[in-house]
């Protein structure tokens, strides 16, 4: 959650094109857009991106957690699917590459032991989420790898 519930503006223009909240941003010297750092990083000089809490976006802040609008990159598997051939080659692959893809095309690569505690959970195939249904900000990769694995959503309150 970004502040509190329900507080945020409804005067707005919905969409999950980042290059339209681009596009919109930076033709209205008022508007606020979400999306992506690798779209910012893309049109900088468009755009302007906003500190949060005096912690502003980059590279580092995102990796370590302490920019607390970013977050990481999630695939989601299903358990059943996980135990076909292609799917686990696949997820395999996303895990292995992931590190040194993710900077080609702007995305910030989790830290090196993420990506082998992932790889021993498909291994051992331990599926679930870390979050149980809750959102959370500002949560570090590291704290992310310590929590158990739940197997349903929590309910929300």
């Amino acid at each position: 959650m970004n502040g509190d519930g329900g507080a945020s503006r409804t005067d707005y223009t919905p969409s999950e094109d980042d290059n339209v909240i681009v596009q919109g941003v930076s033709s209205n010297p008022g508007a606020l857009g979400y999306f992506g750092y690798a779209y910012y990083e893309q049109n900088r000089e468009r755009v302007k991106a906003l500190s949060v809490n005096g912690v502003a976006p980059s590279p580092e802040t995102i990796a370590s957690g302490a920019y607390p609008l970013s977050r990481p990159m999630f695939i989601y598997v299903n358990a059943d699917a996980l135990r076909r051939p292609q799917v686990r080659r696949f997820v395999n692959y996303f895990i292995e590459n992931a590190a040194t893809l993710a900077p080609r095309v702007g995305y910030v690569p989790l830290p090196a032991e993420a990506y082998t505690h992932y790889a021993e959970r498909v291994a051992n195939n331990q599926t679930g989420t870390a979050f149980g249904g809750h959102n959370e900000v500002g949560l570090s990769i590291a704290e992310l790898m310590q929590r158990p694995l739940a197997s349903e959503a929590a309910p929300t309150p």
